[in-house]
């Protein structure tokens, strides 16, 4: 029951000298509804199947009116309703947010939706702030989970793979859908369950993956001067597994590319005035272009702009590629997963089509 290496690894299409994958945040832009955002999202979804994009993730986020993402079992199990081939799965769900019990049993219930192309990433932050991480976890004593985050995820497979030991008080307990239905009488073996990707953006969850021998996902987009390091810490730990024979690491990159240069900046400056309002405590919308534009940056968040936004790969389809290739070549990522953040829906959509062209990805 175990997920297979083929289950886990991309195929290289076009001249992309790795798989290439989508991160979706479910951005929600300023006059627009959750409803549009999760509408495009399906459309980049499809756009991605039918353009040899390998998975396509969303990620778990709360209490930030731009990011429409709280509930990516929800959101997956719409997109497994508008897909037939495409790799689906989480980008993480946040494991201390949740009993691993509930989350075997949603993911099960997804693998049983689309079978064969279910992923499962988990990722120890709280995905918001520490008030709405208290309100999720019903605690004050937010370190707990965290620190907890090797036990649960060892729960949490057990719960997959219906195997407690004799004697463990969960013994009798199954998550279903799942093996235990195998047993019953009449009962028929699934032959997959979703793979366990661990995500980070340190060094933690690096090195836990590499010691489990797990698949491994580092957010580059948001932490990448720690990008190489953890990269290597999961190499240096990583010991063989009934899941791997060797590592396997992708990286989540920030990339928008335009027909149109100037027009990249523009959207990114939105992006970026965005992220500034997040980190000071006003989470909101994204903002459109021409509002970033007219907007009066303190020297401070016009630092934090230029820093934030040298992470972020933009300008042209060419200059896109050239700034993918670049980063693979530094990170010997195995695989990338872009996430294109702007305002507009239509823009978002466009961009994921323009590096598909520029890598010569077919159509189906």
């Amino acid at each position: 029951m175990t997920a297979t290496a083929d289950e886990i690894r991309g195929t290289t299409h076009g001249t992309a000298p790795t798989p290439l994958s989508v991160l979706d945040l479910v951005t929600v832009g300023s006059g627009r509804t959750a409803g549009d955002a999760l509408r495009t999202s399906v459309e980049i979804a499809k756009l991605a199947e039918s353009r040899g994009f390998h998975r396509y993730w969303v990620a778990e986020h709360h209490s930030m009116p731009g990011v429409a993402s709280s509930s990516p079992a929800v959101i997956l199990a719409h997109l497994a309703a508008h897909t037939t081939r495409i790799r689906l799965g989480s980008g993480g769900v946040m494991l201390p947010n949740h009993a691993p019990l509930v989350i075997a049993e949603q993911f099960g219930t997804l693998e049983a939706m689309a079978p064969g192309r279910v992923d499962l990433g988990l990722g120890r932050a709280p995905g918001t702030d520490g008030a709405t991480a208290a309100a999720l976890r019903r605690s004050e004593r937010l370190n707990e989970g965290a620190d907890d985050f090797p036990q649960q995820l060892a729960e949490l497979i057990r719960f997959l793979d219906d195997d407690f030991p004799d004697g463990h008080r969960y013994r009798r307990i199954h998550a279903v859908p799942g093996p235990v239905q195998a047993t019953s009488p009449g009962g028929v073996q699934s032959p997959h369950r979703p793979p366990v990707w661990l995500l980070g953006s340190s060094g933690f969850s690096a090195r836990l993956a590499g010691a489990l021998g797990l698949p491994f996902a580092f957010a580059h987009h948001f932490s990448a001067q720690n990008t190489v390091p953890a990269l290597d810490l999961y190499r240096e730990s990583f010991r063989p597994s009934a899941v791997l024979d060797e590592p396997y690491a992708l990286i989540g990159v920030s990339a928008l590319a335009t027909e149109d240069e100037k027009e990249a900046r523009r959207q990114v400056l939105a992006a970026a005035l965005n992220m500034v309002r997040l980190r000071t405590g006003r989470p909101g919308l994204v903002p459109t272009p021409e509002e970033a534009e007219a907007y009066d940056f303190s020297p401070m968040e016009r630092e934090f702009v230029d820093s934030w936004n040298t992470n972020v790969i933009h300008g042209t389809p060419d200059e896109v590629r050239s700034g993918l290739d670049d980063l693979h070549k530094r990170t010997g990522a195995d695989e990338l997963m872009i996430t294109g953040n702007a305002h507009s829906g239509d823009v978002r959509l466009r961009s994921y089509e323009l590096i598909a062209d520029a890598y010569g990805l077919p159509t189906a």
